[in-house]
């Protein structure tokens, strides 16, 4: 069975990475077929997140090439998209590229929201639909939690399945103990997350602030949290499981916004999989993920941040049994070898049901 797979991003964009291409080995080993095709490379990831234009040539360019893969579509068994196969440009273009192709949509983020919340009224009125649209007409929607599978079936998708974003714990080997030092309050994430660390601002500046407390921040551009002391580490995919490691708590903060409902907490899940408690924010798929005073805590205000944060360093035995919930967790349910066989398997129905090549 020969897939397609329409991603936004090459190995250094999370969604990219996390949603399609971990999964490749496995899905290869059970005779899917899958040929990559990112819409933007990872050339075009570095010169964003350092503050660097890519220039309309080069945009122009990228989606040239994203027309050419689409109109060779039909010479696949399948198509897997993430999100869309070109962003910002109408639903009628797009279905009609598609036409006759059946397709899977994959979301762990609510894109759709991208659109129909648009401060422009015209982006809105011409796009706030163009997600709904997309999901009705794919053979398969794969959302990566309840919040986005609602919205693909108020959209009238046919069939919705929610896979969750996974972590491969082969590449994170057993917990390790927790480390001596200065009690770390870590944050894990990209430049394009970062601006979610000012709901905690003034929670960090007043931790950094306590004896023997560092705050570090892993993948984060040199701007952020400006006036907060912390360490910004240089995140690389070989170095992240040993960074996280280093970690005496992982955090993640969010505001209660529809956009941050349609999260993963892809975060959490790494920072449980190395066996460290997390703090996190009760929003969208969180309150599923941390179970309060088990696995880490639940922080709806600041107080309830710093109180969290005070426990867990002054109760190293409290901080290990947390961690070690919290890795039980990841292993029974977001594990790339929970994941794998169902993503095949669904790929697989697909065609089974002979709705490929198909389109509502």
């Amino acid at each position: 069975m020969t897939v397609l797979a329409l991603t936004k991003y090459g190995p250094l964009g999370a969604s990219s990475r996390v949603r399609t291409l971990q999964y490749l080995p496995h899905l290869e080993a059970v005779g899917l077929e899958v040929t990559v095709r990112p819409l933007l490379s990872d050339r075009y990831l570095s010169q964003r997140y350092t503050g660097q234009s890519t220039g309309l040539p080069f945009l122009l360019q990228t989606y040239a090439a994203r027309l050419r893969d689409a109109l060779l579509a039909r010479r696949y068994d399948l198509v897997w998209i993430e999100y869309e196969a070109l962003p910002w440009v109408p639903a009628l273009v797009e279905r009609a590229l598609l036409a006759g192709v059946g397709y899977v949509l994959d979301y762990d983020d609510a894109l759709f929201h991208t659109y129909d919340r648009h401060p422009n009224p015209v982006i809105r009125a011409m796009m706030g639909r163009k997600i709904d649209r997309l999901m009705a007409g794919a053979v398969l929607v794969v959302a990566g939690n309840e919040y986005l599978a609602a919205r693909a079936r108020m959209a009238g998708a046919r069939w919705v399945e929610i896979v969750p974003s996974v972590i491969d714990l082969d590449r994170y080997g057993p917990v390790r103990p927790s480390p001596e030092g200065p009690f770390t309050i870590g944050w894990i994430g990209s430049p394009g997350s970062e601006r979610l660390l000012e709901n905690i601002r003034d929670v960090l500046a007043e931790a950094a602030k306590q004896p023997e407390t560092r705050v570090v921040l892993v993948g984060a551009s040199e701007r952020a949290l400006p006036g907060v002391p912390h360490e910004n580490w240089t995140w690389s995919l070989e170095s992240e499981v040993e960074q996280m490691c280093r970690f005496h708590v992982g955090i993640m903060p969010l505001g209660d916004t529809p956009w941050e409902r349609g999260k993963c907490g892809y975060k959490l899940i790494q920072c449980m999989g190395v066996g460290r408690p997390v703090v996190a924010s009760p929003v969208g798929v969180n309150s599923e993920l941390v179970a309060e005073g088990v696995t880490g805590f639940l922080a709806p205000t600041p107080g309830a941040w710093l109180r969290a944060l005070q426990s867990l360093q002054g109760d190293r035995e409290l901080a290990f049994r947390l961690g070690r919930a919290g890795r039980q967790v990841v292993e029974q349910r977001f594990d790339l070898a929970v994941t794998a066989p169902r993503l095949a398997d669904l790929l697989f129905e697909v065609k089974e049901r002979g709705q490929a090549g198909t389109l509502a």
